[in-house]
């Protein structure tokens, strides 16, 4: 317990008023002392004392507590501390502090443990946590900051360090001063690549500390964890390779060098890099087959896809069609066969034929060259109308062999409601679309109403199904939507001509623009359209697996983590052919997925993460502040230091010694205030020297 005295001024009137008081006190006093009045000191000691008490001079006490000072331990918890003998040096040396400081006098200790996310992105912020551990309360008691850390700490401050109360910064170093690590750092990756084309990847090896003399080092890359190359890269050397994007959407390339001997970990050795695959332009070929109020309808869906690059023909002359017009004032130009059909096809993701009459406009040899473009890969939407059924039909040509339905002759006209099947309900193309509504429970198996909210159509060609999948239905159940595999490529038939009604909004329309842009992607092999798929990602530490399938089976699902380590998964149905799966996924790496039919690869955290960027234990990036901040900075490989108290004013750090320095902070328990001229004893006294200026006066 201490007591402080102060004197105070607490004026009982504002101070202007005071000011003012004071003023024509003393030009009253002035004036009557020229004109030499009798008792004018005594007025003015009257005055002065009114004036006097209305400042009020007072003594304050305070009683104080003396309070003890704090000594803040941030503990390095990052995963890089988990690297050799450094988490037991970082305890043995928590444990000396609580021990020794706890017992040294008027110091109470607190510890904060710092550490980073699992994937190590925003690296150590050590500064970070210093800041929240540094309370109000804490900050003016603070005699000194300990800091037990292998040194890559990602947030020093970039100017010099001043601590509050002017507090020493000192900093224990765990690790060794001569370990040794290999790294390898992607310089420049994409992040898209155009399909079919190869991509160029740098990256260079580096070690610590350098080489002296030259040195490589093995580099495997594999892609979507599977293909493998091993390349000879030289040290600290930056070397590019081309990698293939063969197909859209994520390709996960893993790059990994081989272990440097002795190094302290190989975690930061490797390297994931997610290249998105796109394509350049889809480019179509509409072959309108003759006009018809449907075909505006086709060419307005294609041309308003921005993906799409559509090349439109429609056959208004026929080769036996006679006109003796001269060639050159037709404003018609012929059908340029040759060039699409021979030179351009294979250049083309999907050829559409809309509502297209046999007439001798293609030859059958190129009819043949079609049939072999969608074995080879390519793909080919079949719009058909009445001539379907005729014997005009594009079935009775070479394409007819890789038709999924072959038409009957007759042509069927009445009113029906387009339905999707129940294959088709859980076939990417036609799942969920616009206007049908749930009736189902959604959480456990979705069913959809077989009457969905759709306007008419009047038309459907009779056909039989030899192949493929029926995915929506027309009238009295026929097939209207027919899609199918052929080799390497892949046959849509819709078998009305009747879909423009949709598009006019006839009797409330339906869902057109959304049907074809599926059936166009589906056929041109968008992975988001795949009706067999295996997707997976990691969010927030937990790998969400989806799974479609048009199968029923409920099949498991096998995760390989980084590490090698295997589980089983349960997929939960989650309706329109969609289940799902999840699992713990807190490791840095590549996780495989596999259902013994598909394998997906999937890339957890960052690709060069911050915190596994550079692991040897260094003095470099703390050494600035120590020194700015009048701290110590000892590695425990030499042993733990001595502690002890200092002054201010005095070196807080020495060989085989840190010092926390004496703040003498107190706590304020309770204030008395006295006036040195209580009001009433200024009056007495002013009364006393106003009636000896009046006795004065009268004499």
């Amino acid at each position: 317990m201490m007591a402080d005295l102060d004197i105070t001024l607490a004026p009982l009137v504002p101070w202007p008023l005071l000011i003012l008081a004071g003023v024509i006190a003393a030009i009253l006093v002035g004036i009557a002392a020229t004109r030499r009045g009798r008792g004018v000191w005594l007025r003015a000691g009257a005055l002065g004392l009114l004036i006097a008490s209305l400042v009020n001079p007072s003594v304050v006490r305070k009683d104080t507590v003396s309070q003890p000072d704090v000594a803040v331990v941030i503990v390095d918890e990052s995963p890089s501390q988990g690297l050799g003998n450094r988490r037991a040096q970082t305890l043995a040396a928590r444990r000396h502090l609580e021990d020794r400081l706890g017992h040294l006098d008027d110091l109470e200790v607190k510890v904060a443990e710092v550490g980073a996310d699992p994937a190590g992105a925003e690296g150590t912020r050590l500064f970070t946590g210093l800041e929240r551990a540094l309370t109000p309360d804490v900050a003016e008691r603070l005699a000194g900051v300990v800091m037990i850390t292998d040194g890559q700490v990602h947030d020093v401050p970039d100017g010099p360090l001043r601590l509050p109360a002017g507090a020493p910064l000192h900093v224990l170093l765990t690790g060794d001063r001569n370990e040794r690590d290999r790294r390898l750092v992607v310089e420049h990756a994409p992040a898209y690549g155009l399909i079919g084309a190869p991509v160029d990847v740098t990256f260079r090896v580096e070690d610590v500390p350098a080489p002296g003399e030259p040195r490589s080092a093995r580099v495997r890359i594999s892609v979507d964890g599977m293909e493998d190359t091993v390349l000879p890269v030289p040290v600290g050397t930056s070397v590019t390779h081309a990698i293939m994007i063969d197909h859209a959407g994520s390709t996960v390339l893993e790059l990994e060098a081989e272990a440097l001997p002795g190094e302290i970990s190989p975690v930061n050795n490797r390297a994931l890099v997610t290249v998105h695959g796109v394509r350049d332009r889809l480019r179509v070929l509409l072959v309108s087959g003759q006009p018809h109020m449907g075909e505006r309808t086709w060419r307005n869906l294609l041309k308003s896809d921005p993906a799409v690059d559509l090349v439109h023909f429609t056959i208004l002359r026929p080769p036996e069609k006679d006109d003796p017009a001269p060639i050159h004032e037709l404003s018609l130009i012929a059908f340029p066969v040759r060039e699409l059909f021979e030179e351009q096809l294979d250049n083309f993701d999907l050829v559409v034929f809309d509502r297209y009459v046999v007439r001798n406009v293609l030859p059958w040899h190129y009819l043949e060259r079609t049939v072999e473009y969608v074995r080879d890969g390519g793909a080919i939407l079949l719009a058909n109308g009445p001539e379907f059924a005729g014997f005009n039909s594009l079935y009775r040509t070479p394409l007819g062999r890789v038709m999924p339905a072959l038409p009957s002759g007759r042509l069927i006209e009445q009113a029906y409601r387009p339905r999707v099947t129940g294959l088709g309900r859980r076939h990417p193309v036609t799942a969920a679309l616009p206007g049908e509504e749930v009736v189902g429970d959604a959480d456990d198996h979705v069913r959809r109403s077989d009457r969905p909210e759709w306007g008419p159509w009047f038309r459907i060609v009779e056909t039989e199904v030899r192949g493929g999948h029926v995915l929506m239905e027309g009238a009295d159940q026929r097939p209207l939507l027919v899609v199918d595999r052929v080799g390497d490529g892949r046959i849509a038939q819709l078998l009305s001509d009747h879909v423009w009604l949709w598009a006019r909004g006839y009797d409330g329309g339906g869902p057109h623009a959304e049907l074809i842009r599926r059936l166009a992607h589906w056929l041109m092999k968008e992975p988001e359209l795949e009706e067999e798929r295996l997707t997976a990602r990691i969010e927030d530490g937990r790998l969400l697996v989806t799974r479609r399938s048009l199968g029923r089976d409920p099949l498991d699902l096998t995760v390989t983590a980084p590490d090698g380590t295997e589980q089983r998964l349960q997929v939960v149905p989650a309706g329109d052919g969609v289940a799902r799966a999840e699992a713990i996924a807190e490791a840095f790496g590549l996780y495989r997925v596999s259902d013994d039919r598909q394998t997906v690869v999937v890339a957890a955290g960052p690709s060069d993460p911050l915190e596994f960027r550079d692991l040897v234990a260094t003095s470099e990036h703390l050494a600035g502040s120590v020194r700015s901040a009048g701290g110590g900075l000892v590695w425990l490989e030499d042993g733990l230091p001595e502690l002890r108290r200092v002054s201010p004013e005095r070196t807080a750090a020495g060989r085989g010694w840190l010092g926390f320095q004496r703040t003498e902070a107190t706590v304020v328990t309770g204030i008395k205030t006295v006036s040195l001229l209580p009001p009433l004893l200024a009056l007495t006294l002013a009364l006393a020297a106003l009636a000896g200026a009046w006795w004065r006066e009268g004499r």
